[in-house]
């Protein structure tokens, strides 16, 4: 899902430069007020668990890449705006050391993955939680946020003249709809491992 450099036209990328250090500003103020002791450590470990993750890259052949993305497990763990800001740092360490992902693209791809995922994801599963489907929802907020996050990027790229809108969102769907199957079980055995060894780690049900 990361996008390169010269992918993405300066309207695209200024715009989502914008949304996206809007997006982590708020999740920084809002994360901060909600901040726990406890949550601090979990917000280093499953920050490295998610970059060792996204670290395996299929190449899509649109200029972009699709991975494991993470933002529902972190939601589930740590909510959506301590999730955005673990998400944030993972998304900038890749770029600035690994060159994963564009810098020019950084704003993009920090929206897609950061912002973008880990929000859709807390949607879906303040759902289940309505409807009392908890590990249902973790599933489908696993899935749903990698499929959201790769469209938006199939979108971005077709809006800056690289590639045709259609093309682009089968390519990036397809693919990622399949890794979203993985990225939900991975999402449901992690967290329900960590139910019930630290319930009080876990932010689904709360």
């Amino acid at each position: 899902m990361h996008i390169p450099d010269g992918f993405l036209s300066v309207p695209v990328l200024l715009g989502l430069g914008a949304l996206s250090a809007g997006g982590i500003g708020l999740a920084a103020r809002w994360g901060a007020r909600d901040l726990e002791d406890r949550q601090i450590p979990l917000m280093g470990v499953s920050g490295a668990f998610v970059f060792a993750a996204q670290m395996v890259n299929v190449p899509v052949g649109i200029g972009t890449s699709g991975h494991l993305l993470g933002g529902a497990l972190l939601a589930a763990l740590l909510g959506p705006h301590l999730a955005a800001l673990v998400m944030v740092c993972v998304v900038a360490v890749q770029c600035l050391l690994f060159q994963d992902g564009g810098l020019t693209a950084l704003g993009a791809n920090a929206f897609n993955m950061a912002v973008v995922g880990p929000y859709v994801a807390w949607a879906v599963l303040a759902v289940g939680r309505r409807f009392r489907a908890e590990w249902v929802a973790l599933f489908a907020a696993g899935w749903a946020s990698v499929v959201a996050g790769a469209l938006l990027a199939a979108v971005e790229l077709a809006v800056s003249g690289t590639v045709p809108l259609w093309p682009a969102l089968v390519a990036m769907g397809t693919v990622h709809a399949v890794i979203g199957v993985g990225e939900g079980l991975l999402t449901v055995l992690v967290v329900r491992f960590l139910a019930r060894v630290r319930p009080e780690l876990v932010e689904v049900g709360r």
